[in-house]
């Protein structure tokens, strides 16, 4: 993966590592100074204490720095009044009831990745890239009154031109309330590497519509949104001239925005594309990916393809395994999927036992059981925010543990199963999924849960077309 320089260094270059301050974990050396303590313990719970701890990183960082307050403040002012402008410009959005439509304040995601202002620079890596923001309505499949409108934006590569044939992923948010801003970090690698990405928000999410216009609801009021919108929005991402996007057509609405297809249309190679989910929007994921497949509960629903035309998925905490439900279909492996997990969830409290080290490995397994490449990795210390960068709520370092550890293998994973010969990342995906159990990364692993891959190398002699398997990362993989 080539370095950016903006996304991983911003931070620490403004002052973002407060003087002074000293993380409560003990950092690996401790923790493998008692490896494997035994349970009951005094030594298993100090581990646990300092594990516990790292949920904190990151909150406690941003509270010791002035420089990402204001940062923060400033940003979320800026978002807050460019919410405001669009009501004026745009009447008739609906985004009543989502607490993220502002982006502002934990909405705001990393305020250090956005654009210059008229306030301060912005971040470099906006010279490097092309973005414009689209909306599309909803294909309103559970309403009679027609669809929702979803704002989102399509990224690209600066130095991209027509034809460049670069492989595309679709973005889809977490529940409640997670605005696309809050995905940002993984757009900004992707577009540094190479792809064309749509990020958007669903339905209730952020500064999308809240309900279609007969008032069904979105987010988690309505989880379907997070299958029938994901499709909406591959729709979108794939549409051409030649091929608009169907449940725009006749709209009048703001046109500027409302467009008839993907202005990067002509980026975009539509044999390669990935898909990439957080919470309920993984969920999403698990089921979108087999869409069309047999069990899955009817043929691809979306409008432009006749069949479903995802490559790969990736699904931030976590992969569903095969046989569960969202939105009356059935997940079913059909494509590569990578799932990511974390010790710990939405409000972490320390474990006062040791918990099934399989409990997280149901999505993997039953991808390995029926023969599709899959790969489990969990995060030592993390928690639900280790792949929503909301500021405030706990989740470790952003810089330097769980974050970058995502950030890392994602992108791995996608070059894997999406680059081609002679494009950058081809011929080193695989071997980058391979350091799970190398440092920096082995150390970020946890120790309660086993991470974990079966897949099928591609791009280097010593593992071209040969299946690579690991059973425990953290152990030390001995691949079979």
């Amino acid at each position: 993966m080539s370095e950016d320089p903006t996304r991983r260094s911003l931070l620490k270059a403004a002052g973002a590592t407060a003087a002074g301050l000293t993380l409560a974990t003990g950092g690996a050396a401790a923790d493998h100074a008692e490896d494997d303590p035994v349970y009951p313990s005094p030594a298993w719970y100090r581990r646990e204490q300092r594990n516990y701890a790292r949920t904190r990183e990151e909150p406690t960082r941003q509270a010791n720095d002035p420089a990402f307050q204001e940062r923060l403040e400033t940003q979320s002012a800026l978002n807050t009044a460019a919410f405001r402008q669009r009501a004026v410009d745009e009447p008739g959005w609906n985004s009543e009831g989502n607490l993220c439509k502002e982006y502002a304040e934990q909405c705001c995601g990393d305020p250090y990745l956005y654009p210059a202002s008229e306030v301060y620079a912005g971040d470099p890596f906006y010279d490097r890239v092309q973005r414009e923001r689209v909306a599309f309505f909803d294909s309103g499949l559970d309403s009679d009154a027609g669809g929702a409108r979803l704002t989102g934006y399509v990224w690209a590569p600066t130095d991209a031109e027509p034809g460049a044939d670069l492989p595309g992923v679709v973005i889809t948010n977490g529940s409640v309330q997670a605005s696309q801003t809050l995905y940002w970090w993984f757009a900004t690698t992707l577009v540094d590497n190479g792809y064309v990405v749509l990020t958007y928000d669903p339905r209730g999410q952020g500064r999308s519509d809240t309900a279609t216009p007969d008032g069904t609801l979105g987010t988690n009021a309505n989880p379907s949104v997070f299958v029938t919108n994901q499709v909406d929005a591959i729709d979108f991402f794939r549409s051409t001239p030649e091929d608009p996007y169907p449940h725009n057509q006749g709209r009048t609405e703001a046109p500027d925005v409302f467009v008839e297809y993907n202005p990067f249309f002509d980026l975009l190679d539509h044999s390669r594309l990935g898909i990439a989910g957080h919470s309920l929007g993984a969920q999403g994921v698990s089921v979108v990916q087999g869409l069309g497949a047999e069990g899955s509960g009817g043929p691809w629903p979306g409008a432009l393809d006749e069949e479903n035309p995802v490559d790969v998925a990736l699904a931030w905490d976590n992969l569903s395994a095969a046989g569960s439900e969202l939105a009356g279909y059935t997940v079913v492996p059909r494509v590569p999927a990578m799932g990511q997990s974390a010790d710990y969830y939405l409000t972490p409290s320390p474990k006062t036992s040791p918990p099934d080290p399989d409990e997280k490995l149901g999505g993997f397994q039953s991808w390995r059981d029926a023969g599709v490449s899959s790969y489990q990795l969990n995060v030592r210390g993390g928690t639900h925010y280790e792949w929503s960068l909301v500021p405030t709520f706990p989740a470790t370092d952003w810089e330097s543990w769980g974050n970058e550890l995502a950030d890392h293998f994602s992108l791995a994973w996608l070059d894997r199963w999406l680059k081609r010969p002679g494009e950058p990342g081809f011929g080193t995906g695989t071997d980058r999924l391979r350091e799970l159990s190398e440092e920096p990364w082995q150390e970020r692993l946890s120790f309660y849960y086993r991470s974990a891959y079966d897949f099928v190398g591609r791009g280097a002699p010593r593992s071209e077309g040969r299946r690579l398997v690991c059973t425990d990362a953290a152990a030390g993989c001995a691949e079979k």
